[in-house]
């Protein structure tokens, strides 16, 4: 294989370190004075939730100078359990972080997502990652942010945002204080309650909460037998409703509440208890919670994801109630998505419309994501209507057809973007197949593109700063070979070198002289 080029060091004027004050840090430069000057940073990510820390490390796989705001001075006070997706699992292969998340999750089987209907997993999932990854989102966030830092990202806490400028050359930030930063592009990945979104207009169209959900994890005074028992009486009849075991004494609470509350408000303990007595007639002692939060079943999707220099990612983008657990997960696919193609348009070598590939192919998968969401909503109200189709899906999903469907959707791996007309491999994720020597993600930790050759007979030529190339006969495919982009889609396939060289610019740009 040709050599990859190593993820970028920081330069000797960059500070590595986290800054967790609003001053100017050491090895942060100075703010500007006004927009005239030129820009400080290449990209500054507002919001270091798992989907600003991705874009920020992707951004460094590719040498681009990188600032995170974050206006929190310290991390969330609850600790939620959320899901890694198979899909996302496969990124987190891809960038060399897998070992480090699995060290701190615990492996789910990767099915009975849709709607909760139970069934098992099916066969033949298209992956070497067919599992579901139950995780601390504090600890996602941290192991994302830490790596960020790693290659040289700079996080600031205690920035909150108040305005945005922008011209031909780049953005003007402004923090509380009246403090301003200059940069080239701004990405909002700063949550449903978006500041970069409603300083830039854009509309955000959609159905507001109509009902809520408590959740938590608590410990609970009663048998485990009487717990399971009267669960289970309930969810026969209220889909919405759980509690079952999630670790040692520890049980995961859901349970509705008709209404919308002040969601400003963390729940209390009383709360639940109040709640639970209504539906079971009980509250089950519980007690010690772990975490407890609520949420609403809004369900919104930005019109647009780019307005000139500054772009729109994750919750800032979309959001939807957390039915099948996609939220996090989606936001950490637009990262990846994201990463590189920004990244080629601050290096100089994008194709003219590559950046406007980013909502072309992300907006359509969060539309989906939105309604296979609202179809889960309604399969799980008590109404006759909704559950005799709930009766007769749960029937169709004992085909393992039917039953692979609906979890690659909710996993993103069924995911194909449109590149126009191609064969059907075009556009998917490449599976983690087997190379010489190793996995194909192995391959892939850096962030660039790859051609992966079965002939031996291709050469990526004046791509070769951006394109690795790996000449195997050995390797796992149905093709001769594939031209896979830096997030692991397929941009080509075939044996042709001409028709190899009009995708690589399609993709890549001019080649180098």
């Amino acid at each position: 294989m040709d050599s990859p080029q190593s993820p970028a060091e920081p330069s000797s004027n960059e500070a590595v370190e986290r800054d967790s004050t609003t001053d100017t840090a050491p090895g942060l430069p100075s703010p500007v004075s006004g927009a005239d000057r030129a820009p400080l940073f290449d990209v500054i990510v507002v919001g270091c939730g798992p989907t600003g820390a991705m874009l920020a490390a992707e951004l460094r796989l590719h040498d681009v100078r990188v600032l995170v705001l974050e206006k929190e001075t310290e991390p969330a006070s609850f600790v939620r359990i959320v899901g890694l997706h198979i899909r996302s699992i496969e990124l987190m292969a891809m960038r060399g972080l897998l070992d480090r998340i699995l060290e701190r999750g615990r492996k789910r089987p990767a099915g009975g997502f849709f709607a909760a209907i139970d069934k098992p997993v099916p066969r033949g999932l298209d992956s070497a990652h067919a599992y579901l990854l139950g995780i601390p989102q504090p600890v996602v966030v941290g192991l994302l942010e830490d790596h960020a830092v790693r290659l040289g990202a700079r996080v600031r806490h205690g920035g909150a945002v108040t305005g945005v400028e922008q011209d031909d050359e780049g953005v003007t930030v402004e923090l509380a204080g009246g403090e301003l930063l200059r940069s080239r592009y701004l990405v909002g990945c700063d949550g449903a309650r978006s500041t970069v979104r409603k300083l830039l207009g854009v509309g955000f169209p959609g159905e507001p909460s109509r009902n809520e959900t408590l959740m938590g994890e608590v410990e609970v005074g009663v048998p485990q037998e009487e717990v399971a028992a009267k669960a289970a009486e309930i969810h026969a009849t209220d889909k919405s409703f759980s509690l079952h075991p999630f670790g040692d004494k520890v049980y995961r609470v859901v349970v509705s509440v008709p209404g919308v509350g002040d969601r400003a408000e963390p729940p209390t303990l009383d709360d639940f208890r109040r709640r639970l007595r209504t539906i079971a007639g009980t509250d089950f002692g519980v007690h010690s919670p772990r975490w407890l939060s609520r949420f609403g079943d809004a369900t919104r999707l930005a019109e647009r994801y780019r307005v000139g220099r500054v772009l729109l990612a994750g919750d800032a983008a979309h959001i939807h109630p957390p039915i099948g657990g996609q939220g996090l997960n989606l936001g950490v696919q637009d990262a990846v998505n994201l990463g590189w193609k920004l990244a080629a348009h601050v290096r100089g070598w994008a194709p003219e419309k590559l950046l406007d590939t980013y909502e072309a192919e992300r907006h359509p998968v969060a539309a989906d994501v939105l309604d296979n969401t609202r179809a889960q909503t309604e399969l799980l109200s008590a109404g006759p209507g909704p559950q005799a189709v709930r009766g007769l899906l749960t029937e169709l999903m004992d085909f393992d057809e039917v039953n692979r469907y609906l979890i690659e959707k909710i996993t993103a791996t069924g995911i194909r973007y449109d590149f126009g007309e191609a064969p059907d491999l075009v556009g998917r994720r490449l599976p983690d197949i087997a190379v010489e020597h190793g996995r194909l993600y192995d391959l892939l930790h850096g962030g660039r593109g790859l051609l992966l050759d079965r002939t031996g007979r291709l050469a990526v030529g004046g791509w070769s700063d951006r394109v690795d190339h790996l000449a195997d006969p050995t390797a796992d495919l149905d093709v001769p070979c594939v031209l896979l982009r830096p997030d692991g889609h397929v941009a080509w396939v075939g044996d042709d070198q001409r028709d190899l060289d009009h995708h690589l610019s399609r993709w890549f740009g001019e080649p180098a002289t």
